[in-house]
């Protein structure tokens, strides 16, 4: 999954924003589970990073990308079935969490001082990033959740991985 993660992230570089992380951290989270998914948001982040640069910003993007997959784990363990309508808010959710989280990041940046006027300032120059990713998470999760949960799921029953108690009951 995180090779899938890093491809989508090289492939859509063009487009500012536009990229799969967060949707193929979330699929990871309702298929294998929070943990799982954790490894598949930061490790997606560290190897990407290797061709767009590592940076001071790399450990916090591996934090927010593994917080959402372990998130979605979570949320999606017992709570709800990923309909169309809970992935598309889980991806608008996710992407404005990913923007808000990685803006911390940026206002710390400057000089190591976190001030609240220059946070909102960070956000609202952010704001177009901000919706062109959540649309691409819902864009993402709609078109590949069908099928790489379908994959993973079959991978899970032939090889009895990822079992949990509630799984052999």
């Amino acid at each position: 999954m995180t090779a899938f993660s890093v491809l989508g992230r090289l492939v859509f570089a063009p487009i500012p924003g536009f990229k799969p992380v967060t949707a193929m951290t979330v699929i990871s989270g309702i298929a294998l589970g929070g943990e799982a998914s954790f490894i598949v948001g930061s490790m997606s982040a560290l190897v990407s990073n290797i061709f767009f640069g590592q940076g001071p910003w790399t450990p916090f993007q591996m934090f927010v990308w593994g917080l959402l997959g372990f998130l979605s784990g979570v949320v999606f363990r017992k709570t709800c079935r990923p309909n169309r309508l809970v992935l598309s808010l889980f991806g608008v959710l996710g992407g404005v969490l990913y923007s808000l989280l990685m803006d911390i990041w940026t206002t710390l940046s400057f000089d190591g001082t976190f001030l609240l006027s220059r946070y909102l300032a960070n956000v609202a120059a952010s704001l177009p990033f901000m919706a062109v990713y959540a649309v691409s998470n819902v864009i993402f999760l709609l078109l590949l959740a069908r099928p790489f949960l379908e994959k993973l799921g079959r991978i899970k029953t032939k090889y009895g991985i990822f079992r949990t108690e509630d799984s052999e009951n």
